[in-house]
């Protein structure tokens, strides 16, 4: 397993794990749905070195994006010295192997290295299983927030609460 940049030759690949993932959601009828996602925004993500993917016999197995700024989503606290993560997809053929927690292992090494006291991510709507998982791999739930501006967001963000987590690397390294 190794983890790495998204070339911007493998964009198709990304969305096809997005539109797999979004499929998946609404086979679940969760309460959100993934939309399609804008073509320039991911992108710039892989220009930028923003968008991974986690690799197993290199098969993409998962891809996430990352952002140091999300000031719509997390307001005030965007001040924060903070990396986000968004949009983690999983390959189908590796589901249930706890990527998330493979990705946090990650993030905190990435965190450190870029000076970032939290770890944050968030999702929609009042998923109560996705909300435990996020818990059982270290994020803080935060609660669930009614975002005061979406208008620069993905159209998914104007269907319901957002719930924030995070990890506060300060607090995880005096708690061990």
């Amino acid at each position: 397993m190794k983890i790495e940049n998204v070339q911007i030759e493998e964009i198709d690949e990304v969305f096809r794990l997005y539109d797999i993932a979004s499929a998946y959601q609404k086979s679940k009828k969760t309460v959100v749905v993934w939309p399609e996602f804008d073509q320039g925004m991911v992108t710039n993500e892989i220009l930028e070195n923003r968008q991974f993917k986690l690799l197993i016999d290199d098969t993409f197995a998962c891809v996430w994006a990352i952002t140091f700024l999300d000031a719509q989503i997390w307001e005030k606290r965007n001040a924060d010295p903070a990396i986000y993560i968004h949009r983690i997809a999983t390959n189908p053929d590796f589901r249930g192997h706890d990527f998330v927690s493979e990705i946090v292992t990650w993030a905190k090494d990435f965190a450190k290295t870029n000076d970032k006291q939290f770890i944050r991510l968030d999702t929609i709507g009042d998923n109560t299983r996705l909300i435990s998982y996020y818990c059982i791999c270290g994020f803080s739930f935060l609660g669930m927030f009614e975002l005061s501006n979406v208008d620069e967001l993905p159209p998914h963000y104007k269907e319901g609460p957002v719930c924030l987590f995070e990890i506060d690397l300060k607090k995880v390294e005096n708690d061990s």
